[in-house]
């Protein structure tokens, strides 16, 4: 007879700069009792690809196939096996178990594409670039850049490719980073090259499409907003890679935005911002905000 084996799962939030919480899990911890053991799976909650790492978050950690912590690739909507745990010989209680899962392959070979913009022209002012140091330092978002534009402003796709994740329930903003950082409304689209575009700070209720639509470049997918860790209106736009297991952002070329190799790069100001260039060529929106 097998020995009992109670296990609690837990799904863990995204350490992204819209990061996902537990209301918007990207992946699902499922146990089922299997001829050997208890099979550990992870079901994607995500229309693309992610990886997931299976760990023990408390108690002893049990003997499985293979070993914890154990990682995984997970295909768009779909199911992986990710360990085979066996019980202790003769103990019963509690394992709590720890599921992480980042969206995008590993095997993702990003492309160099031209961008479009994600906003109009008319309505776009570059109020924080590439390692601007409000929010642009840390591997997720290194490479972003954030649009100054009114609450309400149409966010186009930059790139053609498949909604992979949506989210679109909160409906503020604010600077306390701990509560604020999980509250950003968000669309990422998924390339054909494995990259991903990631769009937040949307509105509340402002996605224009849905998981698993594909979309063509310039298309309307959402309404900017200014929900999550934001000190107003404005568009967070960047590709990221998931480089084992972290998302990473990556440098990319948008023509009249993103200064080509060769060229000046922009004129930054203390706080990191890229104001001075762009947003005298592009609007006359002022740069306050991050």
């Amino acid at each position: 007879m097998r020995t009992p084996l109670l296990l609690a799962s837990l799904i863990l939030a995204l350490p992204t700069a819209a990061r996902d919480d537990t209301a918007n899990p990207v992946a699902r911890l499922r146990i089922e009792p299997g001829a050997a053991g208890y099979e550990a799976w992870a079901d994607n909650l995500l229309a693309g690809p992610i990886e997931v790492r299976l760990d023990v978050a408390s108690g002893p950690v049990p003997a499985s196939q293979p070993a914890l912590p154990a990682r995984a690739s997970v295909p768009a909507g779909g199911s992986t096996l990710v360990a085979l745990l066996q019980a202790p010989e003769g103990r019963e209680g509690w394992l709590r178990l720890r599921l992480r899962g980042i969206p995008g392959s590993a095997n993702a070979r990003p492309q160099d594409v031209a961008y479009r913009r994600p906003v109009a022209a008319a309505e776009a002012c570059i109020e924080q670039g590439f390692e601007g140091s409000f929010s642009h330092r840390d591997p997720a978002n290194r490479y972003a850049l954030d649009f100054a534009v009114p609450e309400g402003t149409p966010v186009l796709a930059a790139r053609a490719g498949v909604v992979m994740q949506v989210r679109d329930g909160f409906d503020r903003g604010g600077l306390d980073r701990a509560r604020d950082i999980d509250r950003a409304n968000l669309v990422r689209i998924l390339h054909d090259d494995g990259s991903m575009a990631l769009y937040a700070h949307l509105a509340k209720g402002g996605a224009r499409v849905r998981p698993g639509q594909r979309v063509a470049a310039g298309q309307v997918i959402g309404m900017s907003g200014n929900t999550g860790y934001s000190s107003g209106p404005h568009l967070h736009f960047a590709v990221q890679v998931n480089r084992d297991q972290q998302l990473e952002a990556i440098p990319f070329r948008m023509p009249g935005v993103v200064p080509a190799p060769g060229q000046a790069a922009w004129s930054s100001s203390s706080d990191g911002s890229t104001s001075s260039r762009h947003c005298g060529s592009l609007s006359s929106m002022p740069t306050a905000r991050r």
